[in-house]
């Protein structure tokens, strides 16, 4: 899936898939997938998965919907085909990076947009009142009450994800994405506390009202994209050594204080600087929960360690992964898949597919 979606076009592709690593040979000199020759029938096999998806929203809007790399244990971005035909194609393009900014918009920057040379304009962050309270160590089941402090003590989270989208040189709005259960209260609670970081906070009610609950927000994100304000570059240069991206992340990022790794790690990223993989960036793997490792900490920690238990080399993506934490890197099933409700009916026609 990384793969697919880092790749600019079916020769990328092909060069991309014939880099993966499949094996070592007793002198632990890697073996490729061009080695057994297995690249051109891969590519053949993801000829037309390369292509785009065109879809509509319900008001008849144009989307892309093309490839879907979970952010929290790979870059959680969809194709840099999808976003370079949009670019083509109109004069505003929104995408979205997965899960937390600390995921997705992180990996977006430092590996989509290098990779791929894209310079975003603006960053629309996306948060919820529930999200605050949540933040604010109210337990899921307790969010619909309105809860003004919960909202204040939440809101620090949203805080830090706006300094590091700023660090990345783009200007930040944060869209609150309205339920039926916010009050104008704790609504005002967030604008005031997002004013107070220097950006702005609109609320949005498209869930409610179609695009015309959401107006407000189009207009000021085209202003600042027509108005020249990013000055986007990514947090670590290509050359710095993996270790140290790795600790970058973590450090500016994360808010850690430090990044536990053993000596068999370190050894493992000087081995891959020294067969050319240095230049490489860095995707962390790490639960979406939380800034720190735990997926108990809420808010905005800091003095937390972020410990790497396992690296892995990406060859054909492009990037080294570093595991963190007790994170699954096998994405799980709902406990009822959407699978079990698809079937043909006595008329011959697909049920289940909605």
């Amino acid at each position: 899936m990384a793969i697919l979606c880092l790749a600019n076009d079916l020769e990328d592709l092909q060069k991309r898939l014939g880099s993966i690593i499949v094996a070592y040979r007793r002198d632990k000199t890697p073996i490729y997938c061009r080695d057994i020759k297995a690249d051109g029938a891969m590519t053949v096999l993801l000829q037309q998965a390369m292509q785009p998806n065109l879809v509509q929203t319900l008001e008849n809007n144009p989307a892309f919907v093309h490839g879907g790399p979970f952010a929290n244990i790979a870059h959680g971005c969809n194709s840099v085909v999808a976003t370079t035909t949009a670019l083509k194609l109109a004069d505003y393009v929104v995408t979205e990076a997965g899960f937390g900014a600390d995921l997705g918009a992180e990996k977006f920057m430092n590996i989509k947009c290098r990779k791929a040379g894209l310079s975003p304009s603006v960053v629309v962050l996306v948060a919820t009142v529930r999200a605050m309270k949540m933040n604010g160590g109210v337990a899921r089941a307790d969010l619909g009450p309105e809860n003004v402090a919960a909202v204040k003590g939440g809101c620090p989270n949203l805080g830090r994800h706006i300094s590091n989208m700023k660090s990345f040189g783009v200007p930040v709005v944060v869209a609150i994405n309205h339920f039926v259960t916010d009050t104008d209260a704790e609504v005002a609670a967030i604008k005031a506390f997002v004013e107070g970081q220097g950006s702005e906070a609109i609320l949005c009610q498209h869930w409610e009202k179609g695009s015309a609950g959401i107006v407000e927000l189009a207009t000021r994100v085209a202003e600042i994209a027509d108005a020249d304000m990013a000055n986007f570059a990514p947090i670590y240069p290509d050359e710095m050594p993996l270790m140290e991206k790795i600790e970058t992340i973590a450090k500016r990022i994360y808010h850690a204080d430090e990044v536990l790794a053993d000596q068999k790690i370190r050894n493992q990223l000087r081995e891959w600087e020294a067969a050319g993989y240095g230049n490489l960036p860095v995707c962390m793997a790490k639960t979406q929960y939380s800034f720190s490792t735990d997926p108990t900490l809420r808010g905005a920690p800091t003095g937390h360690s972020v410990p790497v238990r396992e690296v892995r080399l990406s060859a054909g993506a492009g990037f080294v992964v570093a595991i963190c934490g007790e994170i699954m890197t096998m994405p799980g099933l709902p406990r009822t898949p959407a699978a079990e409700s698809i079937m043909l009916n006595e008329a011959g026609e697909i049920d289940g597919l909605f």
